[in-house]
Formats: C-alpha cells, sequence, structure tokens
C-alpha cells in the first residue's frame, strides 16, 4: 500500500506526533477538507493532544485555523474542546465551535469561499505557518495526487512556510486523475481569462505542485473520510424538489433553459438539495451537467443512469453508503467527475460564463427577497456564507430554498424583513418553500411582498405577514420598499420573549 514513490519524501515519514512539533502557539495552520472530505485524520487530533498537555501544565497554546469549507466534525471538535483554536475562517458547521464563536470565546471570519485564495494571498491573515495537506499518494517526480477534495491545497502548499502531509492510503489509487489543478490565477493587474467554458473542460494538471524544501514531515494513513449525514427526504423536501422541478418544466416551455440539458445545476448542501438533485431523472432530463462545490449520493446516482453527464466540483459529501459506492465504481466515476481547486469551482467568471442554475439554502427571507442564510434570529451563527454567494450573485438563475417554518412551527421561514442580509434582494429571483415558489424576476418590491406571502410563508403566518404589508402601505410617504420600523424585526422579538413568532 505504499504511496510514497519518491525518495526525498521518503525519508521524511514519521509520526503523528512527531510531526505535530512543527506547529508552534500563534501559528496560523491552514489544513485540507471541505465538507469532511480530505481532512487529515491523525495530525489534528494529534495537534489537540498537544494543545491539552500544554493547557495542563500551565501554557496557552491556540492556533489559528484555516480550512477550505468546513471539515469533519471530530477533527473541528477536538480543537474546539481543548480551547485551541484563536481565530476561525472561512465555514464552520461543529456545535462546540460554534458555540464557542457564539460566546465571544473564538473569532471568526465568514468570508465567499471564492474570495478566500486571494485573500490569503494578499496577507489578509498574516503569514500561513504551517499547512497540513492530506493527499493520495507522491508521485517519483514528487507531484501530490490530490485525496476526495481540492479545496484552498493548492494556495496552502504555495503559501505555508512549513507543510506535513498527510499520504492515506485508503483514497482508491485509482482516483488519479479526477483532479485538475490550474496554476493560472494571479493577482490584479495581472489576471487573464479563465479558458473554461464547458463543464468538462479541464484547464491544469491532475497533480498538486509543492517545494520538497517546505516539507518537514509526511505521516502515512489508511483511514477513510468522515460520511457525511443523509437522511432520506422528507415530505417537506419532497415538496420542495417538487416546486423546483415545475419551475425547471415551466423554463423549458418559456425557451429560457434548453429542453432534456437545461443549464449547469449547483446545489448546496444537505437534504433539500439532494431530493432536488435526486427528482431530476423523473423529469426526462438526459446528458444535465453540474458545477458546483460538493457531490452529493444522489449525484452519483444520476451520474450512473445517465441523467448527468458530468459534474464539477471541488469536494465529494457522501453518506457511508456513498462513499461505498465510489470506491467500488471509481473507475467509472473518474470518467464523469472533475474536482477542482475552490478558488475555480466557485470563480464568478465561470459560474456567470456557463450560466449556472444556483439553488441554495437559507434560514429566512423576508418580504422583499433579502435572504439571511447563517444568522439565528440576526446575531448567533449556524455555519456561514459558504459558496453560497459566489453562485447567487452571478447564476444565470439564484433560487433559494427552504421549509417554510422550524422549530415545530414556532418560527417562520419568511418575516417582515430579516435582521441579517447575507444575499441582497438584487441577488434573489425565487423563492421556494414547501408551502409553493415565488418567482421575483421583474417585480417591484410592493408586488414581490405578495408573491411570497402568497407563495411560500405557512398560512399561519400569512394573515401576519399580509397584515404588516397593508398597513405598512397606507402609511402615508411610506416610499418605495414599505415598511414599518417599529415592527420589521417584531417575529424575532417574539420569538426571544415567547419562544414562537406566533402572538
Amino acid at each position: 500500500m505504499n504511496r510514497i514513490h519518491n525518495s526525498t519524501f521518503q525519508r521524511k515519514v514519521t509520526t503523528a506526533a512527531d510531526a505535530v512539533k512543527a506547529i508552534n502557539p500563534g501559528d496560523t495552520v491552514a489544513i485540507s477538507g471541505f465538507a469532511s472530505a480530505g481532512t487529515p485524520k491523525v495530525i489534528v487530533p494529534a495537534l489537540a493532544q498537544r494543545i491539552h498537555a500544554a493547557r495542563a501544565a500551565g501554557s496557552n497554546f491556540t492556533i489559528n485555523l484555516l480550512t477550505g469549507a468546513s471539515v469533519s466534525a471530530e477533527t473541528e471538535r477536538a480543537l474546539a474542546e481543548v480551547d485551541g483554536i484563536a481565530l476561525r475562517m472561512p465555514y464552520q458547521s461543529e456545535a462546540t465551535a460554534r458555540r464557542k464563536i457564539n460566546d465571544g470565546r473564538m473569532d471568526y471570519v465568514d468570508i465567499h469561499l471564492s474570495h478566500v485564495a486571494q485573500q490569503v494571498w494578499e496577507g489578509y491573515y498574516g503569514t500561513v505557518d504551517v499547512a497540513v495537506v492530506e493527499v493520495a499518494a507522491i508521485t517519483e517526480s514528487g507531484e501530490l495526487v490530490p485525496s476526495a477534495s481540492v479545496g484552498n491545497n493548492k494556495t496552502w502548499l504555495d503559501v505555508a512556510d512549513r507543510i506535513i502531509l498527510e499520504v492515506n492510503s485508503w483514497v482508491p489509487a485509482a482516483m488519479e486523475g479526477m483532479h485538475d489543478i490550474y496554476y493560472g490565477t494571479a493577482l490584479p493587474p495581472h489576471r487573464t481569462p479563465l479558458e473554461l467554458t464547458h463543464v468538462q473542460d479541464r484547464i491544469g494538471q491532475p497533480t498538486l505542485r509543492v517545494d520538497p524544501a517546505k516539507v518537514v514531515a509526511v505521516v502515512e494513513t489508511d483511514i477513510p473520510d468522515s460520511a457525511s449525514p443523509l437522511t432520506d427526504p422528507d415530505e417537506v423536501s419532497l415538496a420542495i424538489a417538487g416546486h423546483v422541478l415545475d419551475f425547471f418544466e415551466h423554463e423549458v416551455k418559456a425557451g429560457r433553459l434548453p429542453a432534456n440539458t437545461l443549464l449547469p445545476l449547483q446545489a448546496g448542501i444537505g437534504n433539500v438539495a439532494n431530493a432536488v438533485l435526486g427528482g431530476l431523472d423523473q423529469g426526462g432530463y438526459r446528458n444535465l451537467t453540474c458545477y458546483s462545490e460538493v457531490i452529493q449520493d444522489s449525484m452519483l446516482r444520476l451520474i450512473k443512469d445517465g441523467t448527468v453527464a458530468h459534474a464539477s466540483a471541488t469536494s465529494l459529501a457522501l453518506s457511508e453508503k456513498g462513499l461505498a459506492e465510489l470506491t467500488s465504481n471509481v473507475d467509472f466515476y473518474r470518467n464523469h467527475i472533475t474536482l477542482r481547486p475552490q478558488e475555480i469551482s466557485n470563480h464568478p467568471e465561470v459560474v456567470r460564463r456557463l450560466g449556472i442554475i444556483a439553488m441554495n439554502g437559507m434560514l429566512e427571507a423576508d418580504i422583499y427577497g433579502n435572504v439571511n442564510s447563517t444568522h439565528v434570529m440576526g446575531t448567533k451563527i449556524m455555519n456561514g456564507i459558504g459558496g453560497s454567494g459566489d453562485f447567487a450573485r452571478n447564476g444565470y438563475v439564484s433560487m433559494f430554498l427552504s421549509p417554510s417554518t422550524a422549530k415545530g412551527g414556532a418560527i417562520s421561514s419568511i418575516v417582515p424583513m430579516v435582521p441579517h442580509v447575507d444575499h441582497t434582494e438584487h441577488d434573489t429571483q425565487v423563492l421556494v418553500t414547501e408551502q409553493g415558489l415565488a418567482d421575483l424576476r421583474g417585480l417591484s418590491p410592493r408586488r414581490r411582498s405578495q408573491v411570497v406571502i402568497d407563495h411560500c410563508a405557512h398560512p399561519q403566518f400569512r394573515p401576519l405577514l399580509h397584515d404588516y404589508v397593508q398597513r405598512a402601505q397606507a402609511t402615508p410617504g411610506i416610499g418605495h420598499t414599505p415598511h414599518l420600523l417599529g415592527e420589521a424585526f417584531s417575529f424575532h422579538e417574539r420569538f426571544n420573549a415567547t419562544g414562537s413568532m406566533l402572538p
């Protein structure tokens, strides 16, 4: 199972405990991983143990942690539980870390995923002291075969002062060739166009480059990726998916989408997105393409039955069943999947050129189409904006999906005004809940409010929302976007006071 084919790197093989001695208190550490896939398996737990021992001895030991997006829950938890993270960027999804962020005990910078590489290159986060990157193999020439995610690994390897590699022999060797690593990006004023005009285009090379002199340790592992949790779609998810599929059919009939093939699809992570993708094989579509961040279980099935011809992403976010399917048929999937750096998978230029249909989740939307996808009750971070803004702002069609209620009906996902805005009304074209679909294209704010309430709000909240709009519009001199500022956050204030947005 030896995957290290270069003698220089073979001489650097060591244990995880010895490797983490290269990480010092106060270091900025960038690790691989995107939606669990490709997260280092042994280095981070060893680092957490080192931090725990230092704290037990009375020393303060924290790092600044940079990633591609979320990493495996156990990895994030291990560092958060020992108070090992001073600053976190750009996305997280683990409960312990989330609680410490909301308690003010961990700094968190939530940014668009397409911006990460540029901001790190520009030095916004100081020097990247150490990169810890999982790879599938090291070639004879010293290049690195990526594992099940690419994320920001190219950038980490380029900018880090010191590098620790985890070579994971669990990753199928046949994944080599699935990746497309582009080395032509540059900072202004030296940028050139990305020559990527079709989802299946390749503009880079299959391996990552690394300066051997910067590699301080190589650790061998044989550990599976953590499976991404996934449950069967419920009635609400299936209803949302049904509205989306009806919309596609309507757009085809209107001549705005190509019949059979649509346009390239992007879908966020989760059961709703999985349900939407899973329903595509019932619409008579063939040879669809997807240009997204992650590939979920439903995508493998669509590829296998021919509904999807090619899918481009930066990571594989698969359940245990999905991981088993991929590893059992990796030779087949390698011809239908391309994994790219996230600065390419989320690149605004490419998203605009390809005409992506963007489908992302939200926590709530207001009656005019502003969307909050990150903050519960306006102040408590949930996960982060991720790549939703990259696709929403630049896609051909921008859709946001959510159940109409949460907490057993105590919370409405349609509110008078969102207390935190991630996506403005200018970036939102379509809202979808299980109640229906609101097509906001070409509508003024006053018309938007009626469509959103009538089509997306839960029936128990519609009278409250209609009453708010009617009183706002009846106020003399109220203006272009009617609001009652004294009541705009009344739904949220009522929930904080009583536990329900209902009176």
